[in-house]
């Protein structure tokens, strides 16, 4: 049966994980009753673009905050491997390690299922499936951290690169486990209920690996902020 992504008015979902950069667990009980909060939920750190917007919304995160929300990004990678790689790269928002991307699947994010490349095409329908050759086909395109048309498979491996980031055998693994995971980014109030969200290629292939900006995510902030 096929999931959907929660959206405003939606209630979202209890949960709990291991906490990357502090003691104890994240938990949506943390929040509830205290303010509103962004929560965002990526692919593994074999994934380059999630692992450049982590370090954006730690950026962000002082202009949130004057909006009154807090922030927390789920990352789909077992506990030990994370706090290592975030001890070399601290954030300033809180982080939570999801390994079987768990909260990813209760929040609705789809993880599309890659069909040989000579599957009926009538069976591919995107994001439930896709094929190796489609994918590359339609997120061959520039985006602002790679400045020329290539698919996503090329644009991260150059960023992976430029970032002297060597996947281990753990991040490999993740990948092949659940490497056409969907993200999204919800902001959630105080009584849990979400009130906007961000599905990531919502309308396509071709917008994987693209996510809201600084801009959006504070007007998204400050529009909740005068309800």
């Amino acid at each position: 049966m096929a999931i959907h992504p929660l959206q405003a008015g939606d209630p979202a979902p209890d949960f709990a994980l291991p906490a990357i950069n502090r003691k104890g667990d994240v938990s949506l009980t943390d929040y509830r009753g205290k303010g509103p909060f962004l929560v965002a939920l990526f692919r593994g750190l074999h994934c380059p673009f999630c692992r450049r917007q982590i370090a954006r919304l730690s950026s962000t995160q002082k202009s949130l905050a004057s909006e009154g929300v807090d922030t927390v990004a789920v990352v789909n990678t077992p506990l030990d491997r994370a706090r290592l790689y975030f001890q070399y790269r601290p954030t300033r928002i809180v982080l939570a390690a999801d390994p079987d991307v768990r909260t990813h699947r209760a929040f609705g994010l789809t993880e599309t299922k890659v069909l040989p490349d000579d599957a009926d095409p009538n069976e591919v329908h995107w994001p439930q499936t896709t094929t190796i050759a489609r994918f590359t086909e339609l997120t061959t395109l520039s985006r602002p951290e790679v400045q020329e048309a290539v698919s996503a498979f090329a644009a991260m491996d150059m960023l992976n690169k430029q970032d002297a980031f060597v996947a281990t055998e753990v991040d490999q693994r993740i990948a092949q486990m659940h490497g056409f995971q969907g993200t999204g980014h919800f902001l959630v109030d105080a009584e849990g209920i979400i009130r906007w969200a961000f599905i990531e290629a919502a309308d396509g292939a071709a917008d994987v690996c693209q996510f809201p900006g600084d801009d959006e995510l504070i007007e998204a902030a400050h529009a909740f902020g005068r309800h």
